[in-house]
C-alpha cells in the first residue's frame, strides 16, 4: 500500500508541509535579523536529515544509512515537531489536522512501517 502513488503524494506533499510549517514558525515567533535565520536554518536543517539519513532499502540509496526505527523517529520528529510548530505559531487548528494526516499517512503506509520497524 505504502507504494500507492496517493500514498506517495500524500507523503510527499506532508514533506512540503512541514518545512513550511517549520519556516512559518520561524518568520512569526522571532523577530529581525533572527526570522530569517531561525526560519532558513530549520528548513535547511530539517531537509538535509530528511535526505541524508535514510534506511537501506527505503527509497534511493542512503548517503548514511541507518536503522529503520530511526527513519521513523525521524520521520516522526520532523513531522510531529512541524504540528508542534504550528501550534506554537498560533495556528491550532492547522496544527490538528496536520497531525491528522500523519496519522493516515502511517497507517495508510503500515507495510513500509512495519517494514523499517522489523529491518524487513
Amino acid at each position: 500500500m505504502s507504494q500507492n502513488p496517493i500514498v506517495l503524494g500524500l507523503h510527499f506533499l506532508l514533506e512540503l508541509a512541514a518545512l513550511a510549517s517549520l519556516a512559518y514558525w520561524g518568520w512569526t515567533t522571532q523577530s529581525g535579523i533572527g526570522r530569517i535565520a531561525w526560519s532558513a536554518g530549520l528548513v535547511v536543517a530539517a531537509a538535509a536529515a530528511w535526505a541524508v539519513f535514510r534506511a537501506a532499502g527505503d527509497g534511493p540509496d542512503p548517503v548514511v544509512a541507518i536503522p529503520g526505527v530511526l527513519r521513523l523517529v525521524l520521520e516522526l520528529a520532523i513531522l510531529g515537531g512541524a504540528a508542534a510548530a504550528l501550534a506554537a505559531a498560533n495556528q491550532p487548528t492547522l496544527a490538528l489536522v496536520f497531525a491528522a494526516l500523519i496519522v493516515v499517512d502511517y497507517v495508510a503506509s503500515y507495510d513500509r512501517v512495519v517494514r523499517l520497524l522489523t529491518g524487513g
